[in-house]
């Protein structure tokens, strides 16, 4: 590439940051109670297993970042999250692919109200799932893909 070019991309490319130790550290702690919350439905034993899990951070809280021992443990913490990985991960009740979403939908007023809406009852403006308001004239589909628990828009 030459110079010009390399300049130009320069201002759009964005090399994202290294993440700090601490900052890793703390990602795959929080990664490992997620992933502890997947497995243990009882809250008094996840706390217990929660307790363990932060006694075992702890101990080795005074290792230095860049020693080779922190950087195993690193690894091996990681290699313990993709092992343990749940098949079936938690959702959110309410989201889609959730035990709560979509149980107890709202009646449309306009089955409530078949003869017209009385004074100061306003017709329910429709919203999306991420709670962004829809386009009028516009009610998209949501597709949810049960096997990765996410959700996609298709208007």
């Amino acid at each position: 590439m030459n110079t010009a070019f390399k300049a130009a991309t320069s201002q759009y490319k964005q090399i994202p940051a290294a993440k700090s130790h601490s900052q890793q550290v703390a990602r795959l702690y929080r990664k490992s109670l997620k992933l502890l919350n997947a497995w243990i439905i009882d809250r008094n034993l996840f706390n217990q297993e929660a307790t363990l899990l932060r006694e075992e951070f702890n101990k080795h809280a005074s290792l230095p970042a860049d020693s080779a021992k922190t950087s195993y443990l690193m690894e091996q913490a990681q290699e313990k999250l993709v092992t343990y990985a749940h098949p079936d991960k938690y959702i959110v009740p309410w989201m889609p692919g959730g035990s709560l979403f979509m149980r107890n939908p709202a009646l449309p007023l306009e089955v409530c109200y078949p003869e017209g809406f009385p004074e100061g009852v306003h017709q329910k403006e429709y919203i999306n799932i991420d709670m962004s308001p829809v386009v009028e004239g516009e009610k998209p589909i949501v597709l949810v893909d049960s096997a990765t628990k996410s959700f996609a828009f298709e208007n």
